[in-house]
């Protein structure tokens, strides 16, 4: 006696792992990394790091990971946010900077040791730092069970007694 669609399911068993990673993983840990890219961009303070927060997924050995990250425009102030600034010069006026370069000036001013006329005037500006506002880890601590199961809810949508449903997600470019 012969059975019956077993060439199929050979096929489907096959075809799995790659239809698995296609419709099913990436599509998984984007939904994850968007519960949290949506965590940093309502707590941060700064629209321009909110508009360059992204979402991305990669393949990394046998794992697909969900990464989210500042990309674009308005990226480079997420770090001074997540870790603040010390104080430091912007700029100093050349009649007072004594033929340093203000990075010069801010590495004197780490040692202790600046003094240039007693008082800064002119064109010199003085940034006094900026408090760390940390977004990303606590995003991440306090939506990691909602993103889990954004991404548990995404694979139970996916993968049904039919087969995997869905079309092919797509790579992203890091």
């Amino acid at each position: 006696m012969a059975s019956k669609g077993a060439s199929e399911v050979r096929r489907f068993i096959a075809r799995l792992p790659s239809d698995l990673e296609a419709k099913v993983l990436r599509g998984a840990a984007r939904a994850g990394a968007t519960v949290i890219a949506d965590e940093v961009k309502a707590t941060t303070n700064s629209h321009e790091v909110a508009e360059a927060i992204k979402v991305v997924t990669k393949r990394e050995g046998d794992q697909m990971i969900g990464k989210v990250q500042a990309k674009g425009p308005g990226a480079f102030l997420a770090p001074w946010e997540e870790y603040g600034t010390d104080p430091h010069y912007i700029s100093v006026d050349p009649s007072q900077a004594g033929g340093m370069s203000v990075r010069r000036i801010n590495d004197k001013v780490k040692e202790g040791s600046l003094v240039i006329g007693g008082a800064f005037v002119g064109t010199t500006v003085h940034h006094p730092g900026a408090s760390a506002h940390p977004v990303f880890r606590p995003a991440l601590d306090s939506k990691e069970a909602d993103a889990f199961a954004a991404a548990q809810t995404y694979i139970d949508t996916r993968i049904t007694r039919a087969g995997i449903i869905g079309i092919e997600d797509r790579e992203d470019e890091a």
